[in-house]
């Protein structure tokens, strides 16, 4: 794929191809803010089963899996990236142990200092320390988690499947699929120091509800989590001075009368507060829904992803557009979002890449 050399001000989105030997990768594309268009940058191939990224606060660096063997036997690896301007392309700077197995999820504290990674198949978190040259250091804090839920197949222990730092950058909350929880710890980045919250160290979940992903509305004061085994999303309400949910709304993500199998994947709130989304596998949909001034759901609609398997969302800054990766579906597909009804419909044709599964945004 030829490089392309953007201007400072078009932004750069980055898609990680989950993927081995010659289909893995990080694509990059330019993002076309009027027309939704994506184009092909540049690819980085130094790097296998990239499932999750993370990017800096300052635009400057970004943080991929990295793993031989995903959910193997042995730990997989965050891999540290500096951005090379807005070309699309990636100077990989080192990579350091994630402490854990399947590792499924990243984030970057507000100061740049401090990585957090959950660990789904050895259902465990960490935090990294991030160097003033972007590279990482060796894990500063190890979270074994433990207990089991009701789902026989699914929750015979922990299952870490993100971890997201708060708005205020004082907490990081982490969904754990296997035991039904949402974990809260205090965060010391200065430190890179996870610890458990004094307040309340998690919230129980409906039994076999499976906690997936984890989103912050962006006031800061209310939390959103969706269910992959139950179908369904969470409203809760956040007191950001202790750290402290307090349950609110379980709705579903699935139309009336439907019977099939289906797991949801991925969450994201508009930019204004107004809207959420969320993806389901299987159905193979993307559930609207409006965010009322008290923080609760009201579904809008459930609409076609138009390809198999979405795995993961991003919605642009300026909110007019959401992309989704259809992951087996090896496919991403841009909606356009309309600011006053929260409706999505698809634009231009489908971009095809091998199993998209975590999309991030450069400007």
């Amino acid at each position: 794929m030829a490089s392309v050399t953007l201007s400072a001000a078009e932004p750069v989105v980055f898609i990680s191809a989950f993927a081995s030997g010659d289909k893995a990768g990080i694509h990059a594309f330019r993002f076309d803010l009027k027309t939704g268009v994506l184009q092909p940058l540049h690819r980085t191939t130094d790097i296998q089963n990239p499932f999750f990224l993370a990017v800096s606060p300052d635009q400057r660096f970004l943080y991929a899996i990295n793993a031989d063997k995903f959910g193997g036997a042995d730990d997989e690896f965050v891999a540290a990236y500096a951005l090379e301007g807005r070309t699309g392309r990636l100077k990989k700077l080192n990579q350091q142990s994630a402490r854990g197995t399947a590792s499924c999820d990243l984030d970057v504290d507000a100061t740049g200092k401090t990585l957090v990674v959950a660990n789904y198949a050895s259902g465990s978190v960490a935090s990294l320390p991030v160097k003033e040259d972007g590279m990482l250091g060796e894990a500063a804090t190890f979270v074994q988690h433990s207990g089991s839920s009701i789902d026989p197949e699914r929750q015979k222990g922990p299952n870490a499947h993100s971890i997201v730092i708060s708005p205020d950058n004082r907490f990081a909350l982490a969904a754990d699929l296997g035991i039904d929880k949402i974990l809260v710890y205090q965060l010391d980045a200065a430190k890179a120091k996870l610890t458990p919250n004094d307040a309340q160290s998690f919230a129980k979940m409906q039994p076999g509800s499976g906690p997936r992903h984890i989103t912050f509305h962006p006031n800061g004061r209310h939390v959103y989590v969706i269910n992959e085994l139950a179908n369904t999303v969470t409203c809760f309400d956040y007191t950001p001075a202790s750290g402290t949910l307090t349950e609110r709304q379980t709705l579903t993500t699935l139309p009336d009368g439907f019977s099939g199998k289906s797991y949801t994947a991925d969450l994201k709130i508009t930019p204004d507060g107004k809207y959420l989304y969320g993806t389901n596998r299987g159905h193979d949909s993307i559930a609207s829904y409006r965010i009322g001034e008290d923080g609760r759901l009201t579904l809008l609609s459930i609409d076609p992803s138009l390809g198999k398997g979405p795995q993961n969302l991003l919605i642009t800054p300026d909110g007019r557009w959401l992309l989704c990766a259809n992951m087996p579906g090896n496919s991403v597909v841009v909606f356009r979002i309309d600011a006053t009804s929260g409706k999505i419909t698809a634009t231009g044709t489908p971009v095809e890449m091998p199993m998209p599964s975590c999309i991030r945004w450069a400007k």
